[in-house]
């Protein structure tokens, strides 16, 4: 079978109502996996002879449904089919090789023969003679017909005559007037068929490690349910209280089980296409069509967020790959620093010599601090015979930098009685971070802003939004919004990407990378974000403290990305701008999702938008839904009220692609910039509430996200194999609990909070239940800290009163506990298997969900009922001990700090438990050991836990904390004397009852 023919040697007509010329592997795909309509007038696709039924087909014999299509006699029915074929004459040619069975798993016009096997970036003259002329000579190209009008009132006009004509018209101006050219002679044939695929690609989990992973999750599921049966119907009565204590924990821990497991259900992998991305949007001679970006960075205390850190992070950005005229990068100074401003200013000219050489010489990363703290072979695939001497030379300069950088940190820790004073003789407008005015400072930009060889730079942007006393500034949320707001006024790019000031960019092309999704015309118009996976620089090979948290970013997060998309974790992700200002993704008609080869007129057009047909052409990032929503907003309600009373801003909301408009005049745009971050201008507006950054908990980003899923936003999680941004991570084990304890106090507000996924957003049901599954869970996982507590105090109870919470075992109720260890460490295995997360990985990451759960979370509950049923902000201060320079050396500090004091007190307890217990055995004889295998099992359970933190407890070189020995000494005098009161040496004998016969008896 050809393509263009059916089964029966007819001309293949896709749409027998309007003759809309699609090619047979669209044809087949959209009927698939797309709408089943006809991208023109939206009539059903009808099952040809030949095609696979799918869902929705008549149940009718296996006939040739364009033959039977008119109710009139043979002879009529062959003469319309004969004109069908004459208007069709000169519009299609045809060619198709059989499909093959290794290729039935993927879409045809994805994994066709004409298409490679994809694993990444398509190779640019990769491609042999043989397999060059193979790819071209399966696709000929279609002619299509203007598309004007939609109905039959064109076809009408075609039937009539001239069509031909016309034809031949649009041919000539095609330059394809005459005999079809040889495809298999045109040397770029195969790179503009790899242009025309998709962009990305999902890559669901290989079935052989999917699906017993979920047989096992299904089986566990049944043995906890008869293991909580028998545990309930079988109460220890000598120890009720420990037996109700322990059922009432180990309920929630399946719950909890619950809410984190199932939506993992869904793990995919996905695969983006870089070359695509360049053969599509940025062809040689035309303007680049890449979509613009602004960049955000945020710092507040230039003295806990080094200067030289954000500097690095600046350089990184200035300097990736992507065009410098789309690029602008805004510093968010919210402590107002003059620090902050005199190393962006020397941070700026430094870019001017490192910006030209990375791009010269290919860097990566392109921080200077870790590029030339690698320990690589830096002359590995650079053969420029100058790139030596130029590297020494750009480290020299780099050095110098580092000097003036921390000579500035050096003169800023005095500050002078009259406040800082700049250059130009005037006060500093920051010298009161808490009441200071709007500050905006254009570094580089489009006048001056030029590198050590003429070439232009990209946009760098100092703000400090204002603060007065008696508004309420919200904190990083605040900041977030006020950036949003200024980039709008003066870039006003379609999509924003925000880093921390810590997370430098590690892969020059990953915004390219989120591009591949964003702007991808079948999958783009409905992505709110692209969030990329943490990862941190500076990090022992144990991960002690699981700072990496790879679990989360690598399961969880792949998880969640087969059901609605990731949660926003903060950093390291890419928003489209329409999406944080309230609006709900596109509706109306839906656009087909077919992937169209060059032989269908759909891809050709690129400056064509189908809006009116229901299929957008590809600069059209939102759809008619879009537009509609705007069209009604502006009728029904009144912007001021929403964004603000700046006409600018509220006119930049409207510009779907971006862009300022052309009559502003520079002076003018950053007045206004000023206006829009001022403290007052969120007054009565929807900012904090339904537009930007939500406000309401210290974890912002949970509701940011969270808002965008229930809009009916889908949101993309991206893998890239080169790690796309990468940070500093607090390593030592105080610091890092004060992390979770951010975190998880955040997730106790939101669940308190309006904004709650318990009960927030059901109505219109756009946010999926396993996605709700999985915010529920960010939301009450703190709570799980008190019964994970109890459970850790319960051997050691068991062991000091020689009783258990279980009663004796038999040889059938053995088979729930034998069960249900299996089936939790196959649940384990099998999802280390699919992930590619190590063992060792996972392992910390389970020690440090019971160090954390007895710490940080505990006191995050605790915080947060405070805070919510009473009025009361605690805080939990951290202090240092000093530590040396060696590598690594951090990871070693303690830091003394109130989160500490539980999980010492567990682990004491649950050690001179072990004592107590094993001192017991040997004075009562060979049958109490029996008993005490079980309550040691749980108690070494909790030990093994907590050696992380009890390694960290120690110190280096066992220079434990005068504090902690204060305290160790304390808890086992208490627990000390409980055991002497219990008094385990003392045979414990029955003798006579002397209250019934007296003391002389």
């Amino acid at each position: 079978m050809k393509v263009g023919l059916t089964v029966d040697g007819d001309l293949f007509v896709a749409c027998n109502e309007c003759g809309f010329p699609v090619c047979r592997p669209c044809y087949e795909y959209e009927r698939r996996e797309g709408t089943q309509v006809c991208p023109q007038c939206r009539t059903r696709y009808k099952r040809l002879k030949g095609s696979p039924r799918v869902e929705g087909d008549d149940d009718e014999e296996d006939i040739d449904d364009i033959e039977h299509e008119f109710k009139i006699d043979e002879e009529q029915n062959k003469n319309k089919q004969l004109h069908v074929a004459d208007l069709l004459h000169g519009k299609m040619s045809y060619g198709r090789g059989p499909e093959t069975d290794e290729n039935s798993q993927f879409p045809p016009v994805i994994a066709g023969v004409r298409s490679r096997p994809v694993s990444g970036e398509f190779p640019v003259g990769g491609y042999g003679h043989g397999e060059q002329m193979l790819s071209s000579s399966l696709h000929k190209r279609v002619h299509p017909y203007p598309v004007s009008e939609p109905g039959s009132a064109r076809w009408d006009e075609k039937k009539e005559g001239g069509w031909k004509e016309r034809m031949d018209d649009w041919k000539y101006q095609q330059g394809n007037l005459g005999p079809e050219p040889d495809d298999a002679n045109d040397p770029d044939m195969a790179l503009i068929d790899e242009a025309r695929q998709p962009l990305s690609r999902k890559v669901p989990i290989a079935s052989s490690k999917i699906n017993p992973y979920r047989m096992v999750i299904v089986a566990r599921l049944v043995i906890l349910a008869f293991f909580l049966r028998y545990r309930i119907l079988n109460p220890v009565h000598n120890a009720i209280g420990l037996w109700l204590t322990s059922i009432i924990c180990e309920i929630w821990f399946a719950f909890s089980w619950i809410l984190d497991q199932f939506p993992k259900w869904f793990p995919i992998d996905r695969e983006t296409y870089l070359d695509r991305l360049s053969f599509r949007y940025e062809q040689e001679g035309e303007p680049n069509m890449l979509d613009p970006v602004d960049i955000f960075v945020s710092t507040v205390d230039p003295m806990k967020e080094p200067p030289l850190v954000t500097a690095n992070t600046v350089l990184s950005i200035l300097a990736m790959d992507y065009p410098v005229d789309k690029i602008s990068c805004y510093i968010s100074d919210d402590g107002a620093s003059m620090l902050t401003f005199e190393a962006l200013s020397e941070t700026a000219e430094f870019a001017r010599k490192w910006v030209p050489f990375c791009k010269k010489f290919a860097i990566e990363p392109r921080a200077p601090e870790m590029y030339f703290t690698l320990k690589i072979d830096y002359l590995k695939d650079k053969v420029q015979p100058t790139f030596v001497k130029e590297r020494r030379a750009m480290k020299r300069e780099y050095e110098e930098f580092k000097v003036r950088i921390n000579a500035l940190v050096a003169k800023a820790s005095k500050v002078p009685p009259e406040g800082w004073i700049m250059q130009d003789g005037t006060p500093w407008p920051g010298n009161n971070t808490r009441d200071h005015p709007g500050m905006i400072q254009v570094f580089l930009g489009q006048s001056g802003g030029h590198d050590a060889e003429g070439n232009e730079l990209p946009r760098l942007v100092y703000v400090s939004r204002e603060k007065r006393p008696g508004f309420q500034h919200h904190k990083k949320a605040g900041a977030m919004n006020a950036l949003v707001r200024v980039s709008g006024v003066l870039t006003n790019a379609p999509f924003m990407l925000n880093l921390d000031c810590d997370h430098y960019i590690n892969n020059s092309k990953a915004v390219r990378e989120a591009m591949c999704f964003l702007m991808d015309p079948q999958i783009g118009r409905k992505v709110c974000y692209v969030q990329f996976p943490q990862r941190f620089d500076g990090i022992d090979r144990h991960d002690r403290y699981a700072n990496r948290n790879t679990v989360f970013f690598d399961i969880n997060m792949r998880g969640l990305d087969g059901i609605q998309g990731p949660v926003y974790v903060g950093t390291g992700c890419v928003f489209r701008r329409q999406a944080l200002y309230g609006y709900e993704p596109p509706r109306g008609p839906k656009r087909p999702k077919m992937v169209v080869c060059d032989c269908c007129p759909c891809f050709g057009r690129r400056k064509k938008k189908y809006d009116k047909h229901g299929a957008n052409g590809e600069n059209a990032s939102l759809g008619v839904g879009m537009e509609n929503d705007k069209e009604l907003l502006m009728s029904q309600m009144n912007f001021e009220k929403k964004f603000g009373q700046s006409a600018i801003f509220v006119t930049s909301t409207l510009m779907d692609q971006g862009g300022v408009p052309p009559s502003s005049s520079p002076a003018a745009l950053l007045k206004e910039a000023i206006h829009v971050i001022s403290c007052g201008y969120e007054d009565k507006t929807e900012w904090g509430l339904e537009l930007g950054w939500i406000y309401g908990s210290i974890t912002e980003d949970i509701l940011t996200g969270f808002k965008m899923h229930c809009r009916g936003w889908r949101s993309i999680y991206c893998m890239p194999k080169m790690a796309a941004f990468k940070g500093s991570a607090p390593i030592n084990l105080s610091d890092r609990l004060n992390q979770v304890l951010r975190w998880a106090l955040g997730s106790v507000e939101i669940f308190f909070s309006r904004h709650s996924p318990v009960w927030y957003g059901f109505k219109g049901g756009k946010l999926k239940f396993l996605e709700r599954f999985a915010y529920v869970n960010t939301t009450i996982y703190p709570f799980t800290s008190l019964p994970l507590l109890a459970y850790c105090l319960l051997p050691a109870i068991c062991l000091l009163t020689d009783k258990f919470i279980m009663p004796e075992i038999t040889t059938f109720a053995s088979l729930f506990f034998i069960g249900l260890f299996i089936a939790i460490f196959t649940t384990g295995i099998l999802e280390l298997r699919w992930s590619g997360v190590s063992i060792e990985e996972w392992w910390r990451n389970e020690q440090f969900w019971v160090i954390g759960g007895i710490s940080a979370h505990l006191f995050a509950v605790v915080q947060g009922l405070l805070k919510v049923l009473a009025g009361v902000n605690t805080n939990f201060t951290v202090t240092s001990k000093a530590s040396d320079d060696e590598e690594f050396g951090e990871l070693y500090t303690f830091k003394w700090t109130t989160l500490l004091i539980p999980p010492t007190t567990v682990l004491i307890v649950n050690l001179v438990g072990v004592v107590a217990g094993v001192s017991d055995a040997i004075n009562n004889g060979t049958q109490a050991w029996g008993p005490l295998f079980g309550k040691l099992f749980f108690a070494f359970w909790v030990i093994v836990h907590l050696y992380p933190f009890l390694k960290g407890l120690m110190g280096r070189q066992n220079r434990t904390p005068t504090i902690v020995v204060i305290w160790s000494v304390l808890l086992a005098s208490i627990f000390s004397l409980l055991w002497v009161r219990i008094d385990p040496f003392v045979m414990k004998t029955k003798g006579p009852n002397t209250s019934l016969c007296g003391i002389n008896c």
